[in-house]
């Protein structure tokens, strides 16, 4: 099993997300509540400013984030071929258990230059759900291992 590190970050809808230390990391986009296509727009620029080199997207309308994702990482190179060590994949999980892509996360999310040994959890939300979902991830991570 690879080393890693998680962390949880509760984004409620329309905040602006903190400076995150750019690094190698994979993020989850857990989407639970409406938001505004100007706002998607900017946390998209933020997860890809955080150095986030596999997103992965779950939840409300979650193929818009796949999209947006992509669309900032464009943009970030003037829409000029983006060097292999900055290519960003992204995912949707319309149709899977939040379990499912976990489960993803821990066997299936690699880049093909870089190692990412920190997940980043973001949760758009009303409410947090920091250590239920830690919880969650936690037990596939430990299970796949």
């Amino acid at each position: 099993m690879r080393r890693q590190r998680v962390e949880y970050l509760h984004l409620p809808p329309e905040t602006t997300p903190a400076p995150l230390e750019k690094l190698p990391r994979r993020m989850i986009v857990l989407v639970e509540a409406d938001v505004s296509n100007d706002w998607q727009n900017d946390v998209s620029e933020w997860i890809i400013e955080s150095g986030c080199l596999f997103m992965m997207a779950w939840g409300r309308d979650c193929s818009s984030w796949d999209d947006s994702v992509d669309w900032a990482n464009l943009e970030r190179f003037d829409f000029e071929p983006i060097p292999e060590e900055a290519t960003v994949m992204t995912t949707w999980h319309e149709d899977d258990s939040l379990e499912e892509v976990f489960d993803f996360d821990v066997r299936c999310a690699f880049h093909q230059t870089t190692e990412m040994p920190l997940v980043t959890i973001v949760h758009i939300a009303d409410e947090p759900r920091r250590d239920d979902l830690l919880q969650q991830y936690q037990r596939i991570a430990l299970r796949e291992g």
